[in-house]
C-alpha cells in the first residue's frame, strides 16, 4: 500500500508530520491510499484515537481526504505540493514570458512618494491604538466602489488579495467545506483552498467569466463559497460581461447563503467596465489590490463587504498583524491623488500587446484567449510538449497545469513586456509547438 515508506511517530503530531514530510518529498504520491487507522495504530503500538487525531490534522491541512469506508488517501493536489513547483526554469538566453509580472516600465516611481510619506510619518507617527485604516484611503475607496456599483459596506485593508481571500474563508468555513473556484484559475487560490482544509469544486470559465451552468452545478452539489475574478482573470484574461453578470447573479440569488468573494485585482490596468456580482448573497467581500498597477511589493488590498464578514476579518487581523502599515496606505493614497499611474494608458498598452499576439496566433491557425489583463491563454493538445518545444525555441511560457483542475491543457503567455518585433516570431514558434489549427476553444 505504501511501498517502501514507513509512517513513524508515537503522538498524533509526529504521525501527521511523518505523512506530510513524505507527501512533500514525493515518497507518498497524490491518490495513494493510507493504512486504515486501526491497522496503523497496531503497527505503531499506539491507541487508534491517536492515529484518528493525526488523520484529522492531515485532513484539516488539506493533505489527505477521507471517504468513509473507502479509507483515507493523499489528496490529488495536496497543499504540501504547491503549484509553484509546476513551473519552467527559464535559462539564460531564453525570453521569459512565464512570470505573470507587470511591465516595470509602466510602474510608478516610488522614491519621491515614499520620501514624502516618511516625512509625514516623522511628523505624526502612527501608534498602537490608532485606526487601522487610513481615513483618506477609506474615503477614496468608498467613492470608487460606489461609482462601480459595488454595494456600500464597511472597509478594511489587507496585505493583498490572497490575504483577504484567506481571511474571509476562515471567517465563515470549517475544514471539509466545499468552495467553488474558477477552472482554470489563479494557482495560488487553487493551492490556498486545500491548504485551509477546504475542498475545491471547479467551475468552468470562458471569455466572459464563470459559466452559469457550472456555477449552478457547484452550488447545487453543496459548495458554500465562490471565489471569482471580476476582470483580468489569471490565466485566461476573462472579464465578467454585463449579460454574464446578470446570469451569475440569478444563480447566486437562488443560493443566498453562499459566501461570495469577488477579486478585482485588475483595477487600474483594465479598460473594460466592472459588472459586480456582490450584493445578492448574505455574506460577500469585494477586493481591490494595487499590485498589478503599482507594483507587487505594495502588499495592499482594500476590501469591503457585509458587516459580519468585515467585522470577522478585522477581529482576526487584530489578533495577528494588527493592521496593514499606514505608511503603505498613505503611499497608495498619494499615488492615487497624484495620478502616478495613467490607468487608461496602461490598460491600452496591455490591450495592444494582447491583441497583437492573439491576431498573430490566429494568422497561424492557433486560437487564443485574452480579453483583459496581461496574459494570453492558449489551449493546446499536449501541454508538456508545447512548453518543452517553446523552451527549445527560445521562449519560456507557463504550463497550464499550474492553473487548472478539470479543464483541458493550455499554456499561459505573459505579454506585459512583449514587443511588436517579437510577436510574429513568438506566434510562429507557438504554432510550430502546438501544430497549426490545433488550438481548442476554452472550456
Amino acid at each position: 500500500m505504501l511501498g517502501e515508506y514507513r509512517i513513524e511517530g508515537r503522538g498524533a503530531a509526529e504521525i501527521a508530520a511523518s505523512v506530510e514530510r513524505a507527501v512533500g518529498s514525493g515518497e507518498l504520491e497524490p491518490g495513494q491510499l493510507l493504512p486504515p487507522m486501526r491497522e496503523l495504530a497496531t503497527r505503531l503500538g499506539v491507541n487508534p484515537n491517536t492515529v484518528a487525531a493525526a488523520y484529522r490534522t492531515l485532513r484539516d491541512r488539506g493533505v489527505i481526504e477521507t471517504a468513509g469506508r473507502r479509507g483515507s488517501r493523499v489528496r490529488s493536489k495536496p497543499a504540501t505540493t504547491g503549484r509553484d513547483g509546476i513551473r519552467v526554469d527559464v535559462p539564460a538566453g531564453v525570453r521569459d514570458l512565464s512570470s505573470g509580472n507587470p511591465d516595470p516600465a509602466l510602474l510608478p516611481a516610488l522614491a519621491p512618494v515614499l520620501a514624502a510619506v516618511a516625512a509625514e510619518g516623522d511628523r505624526a507617527p502612527v501608534l498602537y491604538g490608532a485606526d487601522p485604516v487610513e481615513p483618506e484611503l477609506e474615503r477614496v475607496s468608498r467613492a470608487g466602489f460606489a461609482t462601480d456599483g459595488v454595494p456600500a459596506g464597511p472597509v478594511t485593508v489587507t496585505s493583498g488579495s490572497l490575504d483577504a481571500v484567506e481571511r474571509v474563508l476562515l471567517a465563515h468555513h470549517r475544514p471539509g467545506d466545499p468552495v467553488a473556484v474558477e477552472d482554470p484559475g489563479w494557482g495560488r487560490t487553487l493551492d490556498l483552498v486545500p491548504a485551509l482544509g477546504l475542498r475545491t469544486v471547479p467551475v468552468p470559465v470562458d471569455d466572459e467569466g464563470p459559466r452559469p451552468d457550472g456555477l449552478r452545478r457547484a452550488l447545487e452539489s453543496g459548495a458554500r463559497a465562490l471565489i471569482v475574478t471580476a476582470r483580468a482573470h489569471n490565466p485566461t484574461g476573462a472579464a465578467v460581461s454585463a449579460p454574464r453578470a446578470r446570469a451569475l447573479r440569478a444563480v447566486l440569488r437562488a443560493h443566498p447563503h453562499t459566501v461570495l468573494i469577488e477579486d478585482d485585482h485588475g483595477h487600474g490596468i483594465v479598460d473594460l467596465p466592472l459588472h459586480p456580482l456582490v450584493g445578492v448573497t448574505h455574506h460577500w467581500a469585494f477586493l481591490r489590490s494595487v499590485a498589478k498597477a503599482y507594483g507587487p511589493d505594495l502588499r495592499l488590498a482594500v476590501m469591503t463587504g457585509d458587516e459580519v464578514t468585515v467585522d470577522r476579518v478585522r477581529g482576526r487581523q487584530r489578533l495577528g498583524p494588527g493592521w496593514v502599515s499606514r505608511l503603505l496606505q498613505r503611499t497608495v493614497v498619494r499615488m492615487w491623488a497624484d495620478g502616478a499611474v495613467d490607468g487608461q494608458a496602461v490598460a491600452a498598452a496591455y490591450r495592444a500587446r494582447r491583441d497583437l499576439l492573439i491576431d498573430a496566433l490566429a494568422d497561424q491557425g492557433v486560437q487564443a484567449h485574452g480579453r483583459s489583463g496581461m496574459n494570453v491563454w492558449v489551449p493546446v493538445p499536449d501541454e508538456t510538449g508545447a512548453v518543452s518545444r517553446l523552451l527549445h525555441a527560445g521562449w519560456g511560457v507557463s504550463p497550464g497545469a499550474r492553473y487548472r483542475l478539470a479543464t483541458p491543457p493550455g499554456i499561459r503567455i505573459t505579454v506585459s513586456t512583449l514587443t511588436p518585433e517579437e510577436t510574429g516570431r513568438l506566434a510562429a514558434a507557438v504554432a510550430a509547438a502546438v501544430g497549426p489549427g490545433r488550438g481548442r476553444v476554452l472550456a
